[in-house]
C-alpha cells in the first residue's frame, strides 16, 4: 500500500496542471468576435465567387419565379464563361446603380431580336417559350429587329405584360441591350419557401 502512495499523488498533480486555465470576459468576447469576423468573410467570398441567396420583388418573372421567392445564384460559370441564351441571370441596367433585376437571356452577341406580336424572333426564327403563360402575355407587342453588338445581351421578363427590360427600357419605349459585364449570376435553384424547392429552368 505503501508503495503505491507516491504515484497516486503524482497523477493527481498531473491532473491538475493539465486543466485549461479560464479565459477573462473580454478575452472570451475577443475571440468569440474574431470567429464571427471570419465567418462573416467567408461567407461574403462565397457570395461574391460561388453562390449568392437573391430575393425576389416584384412580378416581372411570373411563372418562373414568384415575388417573394429567395432563389439561389452561382457564379463560377460566369467567372470563367458567359451566359448561354435561355439563362435566367441576375443582372443591372444602365444607369440605374447597383439595382438587381432577374430577367432571362433573350439575344447573345451578334444575335438580331424581333418582336411581332409578343412572339420572340431571333435571327427570323421563332423562339419557342413553354415557361410563357399566355394569359399573362398577351398584350399583342411589336418590336423592330434589334441588332446586338459586341458583349451585348438582350434580357427579358417572363411575364411581359409586367416586365421592364430590353424591349422598353427607355421612357419613350427604346429598347436597349446590357453589356457582359451587367450580368452577375446565373440563378438556379428556388431555396425558399421550403415546399416551393425547385430548380430553375
Amino acid at each position: 500500500m505503501q508503495q503505491n502512495e507516491p504515484q497516486q499523488a503524482v497523477e493527481t498533480i498531473a491532473t491538475e496542471t493539465e486543466k485549461p486555465k479560464k479565459k477573462g470576459f473580454w478575452a472570451e468576447a475577443l475571440s468569440w468576435l474574431k470567429e464571427l469576423a471570419i465567418a462573416f468573410v467567408i461567407i461574403g467570398l462565397v457570395c461574391i465567387f460561388l453562390i449568392q441567396p437573391v430575393r425576389v420583388e416584384g412580378t416581372s418573372m411570373c411563372d418562373t419565379l414568384q415575388n417573394g421567392e429567395i432563389m439561389l445564384v452561382t457564379k463560377p460559370e460566369y467567372l470563367f464563361g458567359d451566359p448561354a441564351f435561355g439563362d435566367v441571370v441576375i443582372c443591372r441596367y444602365p444607369g440605374r446603380g447597383l439595382e438587381i433585376f432577374v430577367k432571362r437571356v433573350m439575344g447573345l452577341p451578334g444575335d438580331v431580336i424581333e418582336i411581332r406580336d409578343n412572339v420572340v424572333y431571333r435571327n427570323g426564327e421563332a423562339v419557342s417559350e413553354p415557361y410563357l403563360t399566355p394569359d399573362r402575355n398577351d398584350n399583342g407587342f411589336d418590336m423592330a429587329p434589334f441588332s446586338l453588338g459586341e458583349k451585348e445581351y438582350f434580357v427579358m421578363g417572363d411575364h411581359r405584360d409586367r416586365s421592364h427590360d430590353s424591349r422598353n427600357y427607355y421612357p419613350d419605349g427604346t429598347p436597349s441591350a446590357i453589356t457582359r459585364d451587367m450580368i452577375h449570376g446565373h440563378v438556379r435553384w428556388v431555396a425558399f419557401p421550403f415546399n416551393q424547392i425547385r430548380t430553375v429552368e
